[in-house]
């Protein structure tokens, strides 16, 4: 009777296991079906976009590379070095504002420490286009829009970024360590960069990637700051492009084949930043 009903337990635990797996596998379907359908119309030419099933290849990819190169004496290369210089870095002053900004809001105790912290998680839930017309006011008066950094100053105090910092600093920066640190002579300046600073650096790579990703896929901030379209990244660029095509059709092909070009980048950088949270763990593992 006992070997019964723990057999129907088991059957009915994996009838449940089923639910989450199926949930899981309709999400990535849903996910995964875009990247398919833009992988599949890249390849293809203006006339194969139109008139081939969607999700059989083309022969035309070469040639949509070529024309997209070609468009306007190699304009959209353009735009990607504005993204990579954009997200670059613009990501990479976020997060050395947020390392120094969650390591003093966790280490040092002040008054009004914890206001401050407030007022930034007010930030986070900040919708971006409520400070997107204030700041592109405050750019204009000092003489600074329609620039480079018009769009890169923005982007270098993120909320959410000095919020993991905060968070990391705290769980991974022991106060004994800081503690010793000063006894040794060393100052505050040399304590958070010789000591914090890398037992802070696997989460500051975290902000890093989601400063990056949200800087290169950034469309409202450029969209009102910049006037020259050889200062656009590649998302606004690519909008232009867009807006061509409801007159021009033979641009439509550009556009697909531009944005799966503007995803390698990520990828890329995901594969490298991947690595480097491996090589983390082993490292951790090895020193404990």
């Amino acid at each position: 009777m006992t070997a019964v009903i723990a057999r129907a337990r088991d059957g009915h635990r994996r009838r449940i296991a089923w639910v989450p797996t199926l949930a899981l596998l309709v999400g990535a379907v849903y996910c995964l079906l875009p990247v398919a359908w833009i992988v599949m119309a890249s390849t293809k030419s203006g006339r194969e976009l139109f008139s081939t099933f969607t999700f059989l290849p083309g022969t035309g990819f070469t040639d949509n590379v070529a024309d997209l190169s070609a468009y306007r004496d190699g304009v959209y290369w353009r735009w990607m070095l504005n993204s990579l210089f954009y997200a670059g870095f613009g990501a990479l002053l976020s997060t050395a504002v947020s390392a120094l900004s969650g390591f003093a809001l966790a280490i040092y105790r002040f008054r009004g420490r914890e206001s401050i912290f407030n007022v930034l998680l007010a930030g986070v839930l900040m919708p971006p286009v409520v400070l997107a017309v204030p700041q592109y006011l405050l750019m204009a008066k000092a003489d600074l829009a329609d620039s480079y950094l018009s769009v890169l100053l923005p982007l270098i105090l993120s909320p959410y970024g000095v919020y993991l910092a905060r968070i990391y600093a705290a769980a991974s920066v022991p106060l004994d360590v800081v503690e010793a640190g000063r006894m040794d002579g060393g100052g505050e300046w040399r304590i958070f960069r010789s000591l914090a600073l890398p037992m802070m650096l696997p989460g500051l790579v975290t902000v890093f990637l989601f400063q990056f990703v949200a800087i290169w896929n950034n469309f409202l901030l450029p969209y009102i700051m910049l006037g020259d379209d050889r200062k656009f990244p590649v998302t606004l660029g690519l909008y232009t492009l867009l807006q061509q095509g409801s007159t021009t059709p033979a641009l439509y092909t550009l556009v697909i084949t531009g944005a799966l070009l503007a995803v390698l980048p990520l990828i890329a950088l995901f594969l490298v930043i991947q690595r480097f949270w491996s090589l983390d763990l082993l490292s951790g593992a090895v020193k404990s």
